[in-house]
């Protein structure tokens, strides 16, 4: 019979409870996955509760106070607070969000907070985004052209063509959806996944661009782009309200086209 063990590191623990002060009015639970490397200890999961009184009206606000007021151990990414750098992406009550983009009084009860699946993870909150970015490097996201660009002027498009690239330039690559993705969850060595997919076709739909020829080459593969399922999980859960979805679509009627000639 085949035994199956838990990769190490992988069962959480209970952790350390914060009682909130006796004189707290509107006290919130939170529960935070925890994690020190340093420490060789399995993740643990520790219990803060806060008075929301004092206490901003976001999911970041809370996690900030718990640094600031409780535990300053506690490590996790943030960066603009406006839900345009997607710096403080995590998991929230089972679903991938931005927290400086999610109230508290969104969430009934407990508020459960953990980093973003699928990632290995750095310390806490914390996830390391290294493959990620390389494949976002690796779709080359930038305008590349054959042609001169003119001597005194930018490469215009006609406002019809810009409005092309609305709900593909508003990503700001926080792997929300890619870390929702079962299929990138099995496949993520070479499967690209929601977000770097559609970055893409950002480009692919871009006027601008004169290496289409050259782009769907290299996504024409059974893995960088066809494990994708249509599961939907990417598009439920990007905390910018894009379809990411729709654009790997938009991609398999292109290559389908090209083809067909």
């Amino acid at each position: 019979m085949a035994e199956f063990t838990l990769p190490k590191n992988s069962t959480l623990t209970p952790g350390k409870t914060f009682k909130a002060p006796p004189d707290a009015h509107q006290v919130r639970r939170f529960e935070i996955y925890r994690w020190d490397p340093d420490t060789g200890e399995n993740p643990r999961i520790d219990v803060y509760e806060l008075d929301i009184d004092h206490c901003g009206p976001m999911v970041l606000d809370a996690i900030l106070q718990i640094k600031n007021t409780i535990d300053s151990s506690l490590a996790f990414r943030r960066s603009c607070r406006e839900g345009v750098c997607g710096s403080c992406a995590m998991n929230v009550n089972g679903k991938n969000t931005l927290v400086c983009t999610k109230a508290i009084d969104s969430y009934p009860g407990t508020i459960k907070i953990f980093p973003l699946p699928h990632l290995q993870v750095v310390k806490d909150l914390v996830p390391d985004m290294t493959h990620f970015y390389a494949q976002y490097a690796a779709i080359e996201p930038w305008i590349e052209t054959q042609t001169p660009a003119p001597a005194d002027a930018e490469r215009l498009q006609s406002k019809e063509d810009r409005a092309k690239l609305d709900g593909l330039y508003e990503c700001v690559l926080c792997a929300c959806c890619s870390t929702s993705c079962p299929s990138y969850w099995w496949n993520s060595e070479r499967y690209l996944g929601p977000a770097v997919l559609l970055q893409a076709y950002r480009w692919l739909a871009d006027s601008r661009d004169e290496h289409t020829g050259e782009r769907l080459d290299e996504l024409e593969d059974p893995f960088k782009l066809y494990r994708c399922h249509t599961i939907m999980n990417c598009t439920d859960t990007c905390p910018k309200g894009l379809n990411p979805a729709k654009a790997i679509a938009e991609i398999k009627k292109l290559l389908v086209e090209r083809q067909q000639g």
